[in-house]
């Protein structure tokens, strides 16, 4: 392949990529976050940048809450434990929740819904919800981690001297671990950030900190969401 044909397949690549709503809200939080990094909470241009991006994310979000009513009325996996379905459909129903009323604070703050008082009410109750969703997740995140690291060792034991990565279901297991993993940490950063959001420890969890964890959470957003093929070109 020549070094046009690699361009043009790569360009393919990130204007797939760029195609996907989910990955420019995402590109947009990690602009809204850097921002608030930087502004530190004072005045300036970097907070009028925070403001406005966080603004405009809202319009991405539109009535994406159905996805996750969709899912919470849906069946759950076969085989999945009690314990796991529990958090998995309250996931579901608190981040639902979230983007239903993320909707009603775009309206408050764009004007269409008068009442101020009540927004920000709206706004700290949807954060709430945002915070709950982001610790279901990562109570099923550790669990599931639980489940791989005993199959893992299960195989271990079955492969003996053999070269367990050089087993398909092995490096499978594996590669489930490390993406589960990664959401792990996803997942626990955006507890700080939602704690920072709501300042429920403003001493400890400034704004500066809140900008620090999203602008990651932003960062790993953005790399899940990449197709396998880049994925796998990635050191």
């Amino acid at each position: 392949m020549s070094t046009l044909d690699a361009t043009r397949a790569e360009l393919a690549l990130l204007v797939l990529y760029l195609n996907k709503a989910e990955a420019r809200d995402k590109i947009c939080r990690a602009i809204q976050y850097g921002s608030k990094f930087v502004s530190k909470g004072e005045p300036g241009t970097a907070q009028n940048v925070d403001k406005s991006t966080s603004l405009a994310r809202k319009v991405f979000r539109l009535f994406k809450f159905v996805n996750d009513l969709h899912t919470l009325i849906s069946p759950p996996p076969k085989g999945s434990p009690l314990p796991l379905i529990l958090l998995g459909k309250s996931k579901n129903a608190l981040l639902s929740t979230f983007l239903f009323l993320d909707q009603v604070v775009w309206a408050g703050r764009t004007g269409i819904y008068k009442n101020k008082e009540r927004t920000e009410l709206i706004s700290k109750i949807s954060l709430f919800c945002w915070m709950g969703s982001s610790a279901c997740t990562t109570l099923i995140e550790l669990a599931e981690l639980a489940r791989i690291s005993a199959s893992l060792k299960k195989l271990e034991k079955e492969l003996k001297r053999a070269d367990k990565y050089e087993d398909e279901q092995y490096r499978n297991k594996l590669k489930q671990s490390n993406d589960r993993l990664l959401s792990l940490v996803k997942s626990s950063m955006d507890i700080v950030v939602a704690i920072g959001l709501l300042q429920l420890a403003p001493k400890k969890v400034t704004p500066r900190v809140t900008g620090a964890c999203g602008f990651i959470t932003s960062l790993i957003s953005c790399y899940q969401l990449l197709p396998a093929t880049s994925k796998s070109k990635t050191p």
